[in-house]
């Protein structure tokens, strides 16, 4: 008598396994690759040091995909068809960080954040089944929504140009330059006063690397091509549009000249992956707190995705699998910590995926986790990533920030406001918690150094908004379908 094997176990044939692992390798690859572009560029790190990023990254998407799908003892893995991804919602906290620190000491700063929140996360992993009831949809809606709202500025600044540096909307006019110049000078020989300390030229001059017609166009036209492929496309193709719109825009910008392959002939066509490549981290406890509150965010995220991803496979997950699957998600944000990457979570869109082609088998997932390491590997593939001009990417980064964004939105639309109208509070004051940073990044001026880490991200403003607005007007009850319907509105995410 044979025992019937549960399709979430079946091995499917080698190539069969192939094709659907890559698959689901392309429908993650535009948001794996998204987060060591922003980070590594608004540390304002060096090329090379960026593609070593995008290759750490693929890396250890690789392996924390197969820890999680294949299982790594009874204490990691949960053993379904997930893949593993960076988390959007650890972008801006470390944007924010990077701003603060630029160079290779804030990198070690966010990664030493990123080991210190993983390690935390394995050891609170038992307790956030526990947590679920602070985290119903009306917050966990509000702050995916704060996320997507906070990334949009950096896709659109892809587009037209950053706020500072040679994109700058305005540069100091080189007349005013020469006049403080020379006056430097005549103040030196006693002609005039001495110049005040720190007296400098405001720039006033437009800035012709700004916003140019081109730039613009191009964007435009990956936006139209994603838009295209979305609507007159099914299935597979459907869900990788952005990636094929960076692709479109990839080969314009390349035929008009725009775009450089010296990085890509140069890099090398394998090298491994090796520990603090980048930078040795330094551990803040300021910053870690922050990053660990970012990750009970994710992890509460994750469970939603566990709990609809069980239906849909029709495998139960009991809490001691939930566990296992929660405390992969902190082992992953540790390992690409000492890699120098990033916090890793299990990638919606992929759940998604599961559904549309209802192919439940966790090996395919590990086929995609094998594809992403050797992907890794591969230098080469890095520098071609990192050579794509930032207003090709812009055009995509309307289209991944902004379905972050209406990812929230969906979830919030299932949300009670008849018959709950206080669940309209909680949205409308943590939704204004979290502009702020935005809309007055220097409100913190004279408040303690020591906490300006703490709230000059907007998403934990927001957060922490959101959970105690829906404690005082709904106390902590739980409610697991609510959670499991709110992860399935966040397919798109």
């Amino acid at each position: 008598m044979t025992t019937a094997v549960h399709p979430v176990d079946e091995r499917l044939p080698t190539g069969k396994l192939t094709a659907l692992g890559l698959q689901h390798v392309l429908v993650m690859y535009a948001g794996a690759v998204a987060v060591p572009l922003i980070v590594g560029r608004a540390l304002k790190l060096s090329p090379e040091q960026v593609a070593m990023l995008i290759s750490a990254d693929l890396f250890c998407c690789g392996i924390v995909t197969l820890i999680q799908s294949l299982g790594a003892t009874q204490w990691f893995g949960i053993k379904l068809p997930v893949m593993m991804g960076v988390t959007f919602a650890s972008v801006a906290p470390m944007v924010a960080m990077a701003s603060s620190h630029p160079g290779v000491e804030g990198a070690g700063l966010i990664f030493g954040a990123i080991i210190g929140a993983g390690v935390i996360s394995i050891l609170i992993a038992p307790l956030v089944g526990r947590m679920l009831r602070f985290f119903p949809p009306v917050v966990t809606g509000t702050i995916i929504t704060v996320i997507g709202i906070s990334l949009m500025r950096i896709g659109i600044n892809w587009i037209f140009g950053l706020p500072v540096g040679p994109t700058a909307p305005s540069i100091p006019n080189p007349e005013h330059v020469a006049w403080l110049e020379a006056a430097r000078l005549a103040a030196a020989s006693g002609a005039l006063p001495a110049v005040p300390q720190g007296l400098g030229i405001v720039s006033t001059a437009p800035n012709p690397n700004y916003a140019q017609l081109s730039h613009i166009g191009i964007a435009a036209v990956v936006l139209a091509a994603i838009l295209l492929i979305a609507k007159y496309t099914r299935g597979f193709l459907a869900n990788i549009s952005v990636l094929l719109g960076i692709v479109v825009g990839g080969v314009i910008a390349a035929v008009a000249g725009m775009m450089s392959f010296d990085k890509v002939a140069k890099a090398s066509w394998f090298d491994l992956v090796l520990p603090f490549e980048i930078a040795r981290p330094a551990f803040d406890p300021i910053l870690i707190l922050t990053m660990t509150l970012v990750m009970i965010v994710v992890m509460i995220e994750s469970t939603g995705m566990f709990l609809a991803l069980s239906e849909m496979t029709d495998r139960k997950v009991d809490q001691r699998a939930l566990t296992a699957g929660l405390r992969t998600d902190g082992l992953g944000t540790l390992i690409g910590g000492i890699f120098n990457t990033f916090p890793y979570t299990s990638f919606s869109q992929n759940v998604g995926l599961v559904g549309v082609t209802g192919v439940k088998s966790r090996f395919v997932c590990v086929a995609g986790g094998v594809i992403l390491i050797v992907l890794g590997l591969l230098p080469k593939m890095a520098a071609l990533v990192e050579s794509l001009p930032t207003f090709v990417l812009g055009g995509a980064g309307l289209v991944m920030f902004g379905m972050v964004a209406a990812t929230g939105i969906r979830i919030l639309a299932n949300v009670d406001y008849k018959g709950n109208r206080n669940n309209l509070f909680i949205v409308a004051i943590s939704i204004g918690f979290g502009m702020i940073p935005l809309i007055a990044p220097n409100f913190k001026q004279w408040m303690p150094h020591g906490i300006h880490p703490l709230i000059e991200s907007g998403i934990l403003l927001a957060s922490i908004s959101a959970v105690l607005l829906n404690l005082y007007f709904n106390g902590g009850k739980a409610n697991q379908a609510a959670m499991v319907n709110a992860a399935r509105q966040a397919e798109a995410h």
